[in-house]
């Protein structure tokens, strides 16, 4: 963001909050929806489930796996909004909470774990559709990358991250300035409530109480991540995590739209490493209004004809496969 102007940093954040808060007055509703749980192991906490909320329009063959970003869960505005646009496409989704996000203490998730995607596509739901494609929103892009690198399903056929970024230092030491600590405070409390329900049920490493005294990320990833899954460090995490990693090894088409004011993860957060991706398996878009998951409509992804909205032209390209 650095190269910004005064307005354009001012119009990546009125696009980021006013949206957010518009929201979580008048919430999206998708009354097609069905609540269903997929059993998992946690390998620290034992047997838990998935929670998650399927929804199937008429004729439907293909399902979208809709993955939250961090420190939010399935219901969130922009997975639920996507879901109900899907719907009208006429694309089954199943938006899915990665452990722990439905606040019920099953554990905690990382941003290159994969195998609650893994769980999800080859649970019942997901089994009787032809294609299954994942849409990940921030850092749930982030993980649909590292799937989308995993060759873990056969019926993928595509992937797409919206505002998400490839670094996870980077990205770390951008949150974590003191000019954001707005939009940390907001990612982190929602964290510390996946944990808090964790500590609840089962012995952790950290009392949540020394957790919910953390005020930055990279404190978080110190006392929660690198512990739970044996990391040296936030920086040893950060190092081996990195989607950038991943982009050599796509085995499906992938998409990737950012926005050029986005305060949360501006564009030089992913576009130092798009060339490494594996050729013709990922498609960059950024588009020069609109702020964090939030993109007004008429602007072209570069996906080919259909749709004035992000998540329609993707759909629509999506079902031109």
């Amino acid at each position: 963001m650095s190269d910004l102007s005064f307005a354009e940093r001012v119009s990546g954040h009125a696009w980021t909050v006013w949206p957010t808060a518009r929201d979580l007055v008048l919430r999206p509703h998708h009354a097609a929806f069905f609540e269903h749980t997929i059993p998992i192991v946690d390998d620290q906490f034992g047997p838990t489930a998935l929670s998650c909320s399927l929804a199937v329009p008429e004729g439907a063959t293909s399902v979208v796996v809709l993955v939250h970003g961090l420190g939010s869960s399935r219901h969130s505005a922009p997975v639920q909004r996507a879901a109900v646009e899907l719907h009208r496409l006429g694309l089954a989704t199943l938006a899915l909470d990665l452990r722990g996000a439905d606040r019920r203490g099953g554990g905690f998730y990382h941003m290159a774990l994969t195998e609650d995607l893994t769980a999800a596509c080859a649970s019942a739901l997901c089994k009787p559709f032809q294609k299954v494609f994942v849409l990940g929103f921030s850092m749930g892009g982030h993980v649909a990358l590292h799937f989308a690198a995993t060759r873990a399903e056969r019926r993928l056929a595509g992937v797409a991250a919206l505002c998400t970024p490839l670094d996870l230092r980077q990205s770390q030491q951008h949150l974590d300035q003191a000019t954001l600590a707005f939009y940390r405070r907001w990612v982190l409390r929602g964290l510390k409530g996946i944990y808090d329900a964790v500590a609840r049920r089962h012995a952790v490493a950290v009392p949540a109480r020394d957790v919910w005294r953390s005020g930055t990320f990279h404190e978080w990833d110190r006392l929660t991540v690198a512990k739970r899954f044996g990391f040296a460090s936030p920086e040893d995490y950060y190092e081996r995590c990195s989607a950038r990693w991943a982009l050599p090894k796509l085995a499906v088409e992938s998409v990737l739209v950012l926005a050029q004011n986005d305060p949360i993860v501006p564009p030089e957060l992913a576009l130092p490493w798009v060339s490494d991706a594996a050729a013709g398996t990922l498609r960059v878009c950024v588009l020069p209004r609109g702020g964090h998951l939030q993109f007004p409509n008429g602007q072209d992804c570069g996906l080919g004809r259909g749709g004035s909205g992000v998540v329609e032209q993707i759909a629509r390209h999506w079902q031109r496969l």
